[in-house]
């Protein structure tokens, strides 16, 4: 069985790595790049960096950021917000990235995904999803968390493997930022349902939320974001706190 991930995300806005709760109450949280400079020196596996406002303003992501990005660390980072297009995902991997996240524009133009793999190759395509719990379903919403669809997550999931996604980004809404813990159950769900990898997303506040996510679904990678930006649980800590607990980790 792959050893378990442990994904830092940063969300960047205008540059900066910002964190809030529920995808609003934003706050800064520091440099993208001196963060993620830490992030290489403290173990993690792979970095996440979302422009979190690329989507809602019609820009695109910062391909000069990537490419900063890019000559500061050595390991596996993915970038999205703002990639509409076969040609943006490419600027972005052109850049230095080694796999593009794609959501709202997945949505909205489902053979994208397709485009992307057949030209980029499934590892580099990320399909993001952001859920949430209303009504006794887990809703796909779109643009930033502000636009509910009639998507189902499993099902859209399923959709994306289907269409060429080599890993799935599953953030509960419900959980984002709470420090609560995972959404167990659609975790669970989703990462039974398909075939490729299934990165949890959205709640984690302790040591013990990433034993259960790995223990109680068959998620590959745990990610957060505030509880590493602020220090309040170091990547060497949790790795060998989740070696105790029998999990394999990288």
């Amino acid at each position: 069985m792959p050893k378990k991930r442990i994904i830092p995300c940063l969300d960047v806005k205008d540059g900066r790595t910002v964190k809030g709760v529920k995808f609003v109450g934003i706050r800064d949280a520091g440099d993208a790049v001196e963060l993620a400079q830490r992030y290489v020196k403290e173990g993690a596996d792979e970095l996440v960096f979302l422009d979190i406002t690329a989507t809602i303003e019609k820009r695109k992501t910062l391909t000069q950021l990537v490419e900063k990005i890019a000559r500061e660390i050595n390991i596996p980072f993915t970038v999205g917000g703002g990639i509409h297009s076969l040609e943006d995902a490419k600027a972005i991997i052109a850049a230095g990235a080694d796999k593009i996240s794609i959501n709202s524009a997945a949505v909205k133009h489902p053979e994208l995904i397709n485009e992307i793999a057949e030209q980029l190759g499934s590892r580099c395509v990320v399909l993001a999803i952001d859920t949430k719990f209303e009504n006794n379903e887990w809703k796909v919403y779109i643009n930033s968390g502000q636009t509910p669809t009639s998507l189902l997550a499993l099902d859209w999931a399923k959709e994306g493997e289907r269409r060429g996604a080599g890993e799935i980004l599953l953030t509960s809404m419900n959980h984002d930022g709470t420090k609560e813990g995972f959404a167990i159950d659609i975790t669970r769900q989703v990462s039974e349902a398909v075939n490729i990898p299934v990165i949890a997303s959205g709640g984690a506040g302790t040591m013990e939320h990433f034993a259960e996510v790995f223990l109680k679904t068959k998620a590959s990678a745990a990610l957060a974001a505030g509880i590493f930006h602020y220090g309040e649980i170091s990547i060497p800590e949790l790795k060998a706190y989740l070696r105790t607990q029998h999990i394999e980790v990288r």
